[in-house]
């Protein structure tokens, strides 16, 4: 990756939305330069999609963070079982205290109740931690 190529993704993550004449012209360099380093950048992963941002009317009510620690050698299982939760929008493994880092979104506190019961009923939990989000001071996402 050169700089025209961090050029080109910091355009991007600005506005996907932008399309490849503007860019060019946004970058002074031509359009299909700008169409050839992308293609190449999704192929090799560089970029792997594209996404929106939703407006706070469409978002969950309720974000939660939780974290687990579970017994050696189940976290095959147990990850198989918090995939198959709709609601779990990401799992990380993690060192310290806790093994893994799982964020969910809900829209109850009822909901998020039951959410937090399955994965805790899971085998080989041994213990959790919830935090739900209050509001967000920083959003790079």
């Amino acid at each position: 990756m050169d700089e025209i190529d961090r050029n080109i993704l910091s355009a991007l993550e600005l506005n996907a939305r932008i399309s490849t004449s503007d860019l060019a012209r946004k970058l002074v360099i031509a359009r299909t330069t700008v169409q050839s380093r992308i293609d190449r950048m999704e192929q090799s992963g560089v970029i792997r999609g594209y996404t929106i941002k939703l407006g706070q009317a469409q978002q969950p009510k309720l974000r939660a963070t939780v974290l687990i620690s579970y017994e050696p050698h189940s976290a095959p299982s147990l990850l198989s079982r918090i995939k198959a939760i709709p609601e779990v929008r990401s799992a990380v493994t993690t060192s310290g205290r806790f093994d893994m880092r799982i964020e969910l979104v809900a829209q109850s506190t009822d909901e998020l109740d039951n959410i937090l019961d399955t994965i805790c009923a899971a085998k080989g939990v041994k213990g959790s931690e919830s935090l739900i989000h209050l509001s967000r001071k920083i959003d790079r996402d």
